[in-house]
């Protein structure tokens, strides 16, 4: 087994691993204890890392199976399970998925699928001077300092999430984004959510909740609905209960989308580039 350093990054969650390279072949027994460390600190940080999109991919499956993006453009094409995220633009298209220079959006990878994902790795080739910070919320923490009555309140109810809507929402802001077709549209429907999910490892329950995917709540009128989640998402979104990763080349970061939600912060794409590249574990 290798050894490696781990250094906690806040009083609630998060975690720092220090040397490993990550273009050794990692063994089972290290991977092993990387996803304990996961589980329990719901997100880690790998700082200076020189990963080829092989070493990439090779770490992320000792996680599990890894997802392949289903818009071709976006992805490495040697490497299909590696997606490009980057504010770069080429003949006046975007290189890799882009959500626009000021949109800060809360969300859990893939809560639009019926099976979300496992986890997700982000590994940094560009970094911006200023902005494009990743901001995570610790979900887990957040439900469990919910006043017992707001908790019971919450208990069975779902909520809508919806690649349709999130995408209206972005048309509103983003001119590069474009609207779903018929055919994704099919292939993306609906999907009502737990409000409250329990964490398939440790049982703990975290709150699944997103600022700009979700239609609506399961049996509350729009109002009732639009009330709660705001509420909810104020409470989860609380200082106490954030990590703000300000990237730097070469880092890793790993985040267990079962028990967290994160949101990307303004970047000026004019100025400040950056590149990333993620694998999806599910």
């Amino acid at each position: 087994m290798t050894s490696y350093t781990l250094e906690p990054l806040g009083p609630v969650f998060g975690a720092r691993i220090t040397g490993i390279d990550l273009r050794e072949e990692v063994d089972r027994e290290t991977a092993d204890r990387i996803l304990d460390d996961l589980v329990r600190h719901r997100v880690l940080v790998l700082p200076g890392q020189d990963l080829s999109h092989a070493d990439h991919v090779r770490f992320s499956r000792l996680f599990g199976p890894l997802d392949v993006y289903p818009v071709a453009r976006y992805v490495v094409p040697d490497h299909p399970e590696v997606l490009k995220i980057s504010n770069i633009f080429e003949d006046g298209e975007p290189i890799g998925l882009y959500d626009g220079d000021d949109q800060e959006e809360w969300h859990t990878d893939y809560s639009w699928r019926e099976v979300m994902s496992r986890a997700s790795l982000l590994y940094s080739a560009i970094a911006p001077e200023e902005g494009g910070d990743t901001v995570f919320a610790d979900s887990t923490t957040a439900y469990d300092e919910l006043p017992e009555e707001v908790r019971e309140r919450i208990d069975g109810l779902k909520a809508v999430h919806s690649m349709t809507y999130l995408v209206d929402q972005e048309l509103l802001t983003n001119p590069h984004k474009k609207p779903l077709s018929a055919e994704e549209r099919e292939r993306t429907p609906d999907v009502a959510q737990p409000i409250v999910r329990r964490h398939p490892v440790t049982g703990r329950s975290s709150l699944l909740l997103g600022s700009m995917i979700i239609s609506g709540v399961v049996g509350l009128d729009e109002k009732e609905g639009a009330e709660l989640l705001d509420d909810l998402h104020a409470h989860a979104t609380k200082e106490r209960y954030l990590y703000r990763h300000r990237w730097n080349v070469g880092d890793l970061v790993i985040w267990d989308n079962d028990a967290t939600m994160h949101t990307r912060t303004p970047c000026d794409s004019r100025y400040h580039h950056r590149l990333l590249y993620r694998t999806t574990v599910m």
